[in-house]
């Protein structure tokens, strides 16, 4: 295990050698990328993990981190973990031994164990103060509690699930099928991205609520809303999104337990706050609210008509409530 450290914020290096997934497939040379915002103390008891959130990575996560945000670094050690698959971290567009569709499947167990070595191998923390994630985020924030339950003091998983609703595996299986049909991706030895503007018009059709985006796109702008949509989208690697969806398809914090939420649930030793938001059609919040009665969280429900982008339209809301829990 190496890591290879610079000063805090800027993006580091853990190398992990060859990881082994939970399929039994190797990621060959397995490198994950972090940055940390703040001091560790002297008891190492009060770092917080944040991982990246689907087709996210840490830059995007930094301006959520400092004092009045949602996890304040003058208080915590934060640990942002760019997730496996994200184009940061080993990822089918980075790696050299398994590039492209070589690159093996992944789950969300796999992202966890990843961390759970940069921590333990890599920065010496054996203990939390939290784990806590955003969207893929917090369905890593799910497993980490039921995998490493005595890990962390806390957990805050946001508009995350223990596992996907059927709705949910609709979407993300219509977003791989718009790739794969493609005859752009060429079984993922494409030259242009695939499926841009299908990609684009699918998530624009989710991200938010109806009411929403009849709000905030004028019916004369939407030509305009849909070319900036596609822009968006171009950004991201095809064989990425289809290793991190898998992923989050795959994802059921229950699986070891026979299929079972309530022995799942009885796994965990963290105080556990769950936030979601009611009108969220990318991520939608039945199974994240029925796992919070079994473990009997402090739920935040938020009612607006952001949908799946509810943490930021109601931050208000969110960040007080998240900083009071990581207090108590």
């Amino acid at each position: 295990f190496l890591c290879v450290c610079a000063s805090a914020q800027e993006l580091k290096t853990a190398r992990l050698g060859d990881f082994k997934l939970e399929s039994g497939e190797m990621i060959r040379d397995c490198r994950l990328r972090y940055r940390t915002f703040g001091t560790l103390n002297a008891e190492k008891s009060n770092a917080v993990l944040f991982p990246t959130w689907f087709t996210g990575t840490t830059n995007d996560l930094v301006d959520l981190i400092g004092p009045g945000k949602l996890v304040d670094s003058s208080k915590y050690f934060v640990i942002a973990v760019d997730a496996l698959g994200n184009g940061v971290s080993s990822s089918p567009s980075n790696s050299e031994a398994q590039p492209r569709m070589r690159f093996p499947r992944i789950s969300i167990r796999d992202m966890v164990n990843s961390q759970h070595q940069l921590l333990t191998r890599g920065l010496h923390i054996d203990h939390l103060r939290a784990v806590m994630g955003l969207s893929m985020g917090g369905m890593q924030t799910f497993q980490w509690m039921v995998s490493h339950p005595g890990f962390m003091d806390k957990a805050i998983p946001i508009v995350g699930s223990p596992r996907l609703a059927p709705y949910d595996l609709l979407l993300w299986q219509a977003t791989l099928d718009a790739i794969q049909a493609d005859p752009a991706w060429k079984n993922g030895d494409y030259t242009d991205q695939p499926a841009t503007t299908g990609l684009a018009e699918l998530m624009s059709l989710v991200i938010t609520t109806p009411q929403r985006h009849n709000q905030e796109t004028a019916r004369e702008k939407f030509v305009e809303s849909l070319a900036q949509a596609k822009q968006r989208m171009s950004g991201f690697d095809a064989n990425n999104w289809i290793r991190q969806a898998q992923a989050m398809m795959s994802l059921d914090v229950s699986a070891p337990f026979g299929g079972s939420l309530e022995r799942a649930a009885a796994a965990v030793r963290a105080r556990v706050l769950v936030i979601v938001a009611r009108q969220d059609h990318v991520v939608t919040p039945g199974a994240a609210l029925e796992f919070a009665a079994l473990l009997h969280a402090e739920v935040l429900e938020l009612e607006g008509n952001c949908g799946h982008l509810a943490f930021r339209c109601e931050a208000e809301k969110v960040v007080p409530l998240v900083t009071a829990f990581l207090e108590k």
